[in-house]
């Protein structure tokens, strides 16, 4: 296992299609997220975002500024992730923990008025509930019903600059 991988995270690009298209998760992880090929068509202020390693595309999600934020903070200047996924055969190596570690630097430098990012991890989903739990997410209390029971809403504060 390669422990040195340059994992970056950057915007969408048509070059990143097919890789984007041939992800595959296992049938117990579809539930809890959209393949990117279902959710690669986005509406206004919504911004696909890649997780590259070594360059070539290995996750991929969305972020919101669009009114549904709302439904999970009362913060004006937050934005939604949804739709995270890493393509199977990378999971397991770190890099989904490496690129949710460069999230508040992106965002800081890609959406200088967000300063806090919100999102909603299925109750079931362990996994992922330590993910976000490792990368600096916290829980903010708040639940919402979702198509397949309680989520738990989790909020990562992006820290203004102090220099």
């Amino acid at each position: 296992m390669d422990h040195n991988k340059e994992v970056t995270l950057t915007h969408f690009s048509t070059e990143h299609l097919d890789h984007l298209n041939s992800f595959q998760l296992p049938t117990e992880q579809e539930k809890f997220t959209a393949l990117p090929k279902n959710a690669i068509e986005v509406t206004r202020n919504q911004y696909r975002m890649v997780l590259l390693s070594n360059e070539k595309p290995v996750g991929y999600f969305l972020l919101h500024s669009t009114e549904r934020v709302m439904e999970y903070t009362d913060n004006p200047h937050a934005m939604l992730l949804t739709a995270f996924s890493i393509n199977y055969p990378y999971q397991g190596k770190g890099i989904a923990k490496k690129g949710m570690l460069l999230l508040e630097d992106f965002v800081k430098k890609e959406f200088s008025t967000c300063n806090e990012i919100i999102l909603a991890v299925n109750h079931k989903n362990i996994p992922a509930q330590k993910l976000y739990a490792k990368v600096g997410f916290q829980d903010t209390g708040r639940r919402k019903v979702g198509l397949i029971g309680e989520q738990f809403i989790m909020s990562l504060e992006i820290n203004e600059d102090l220099s």
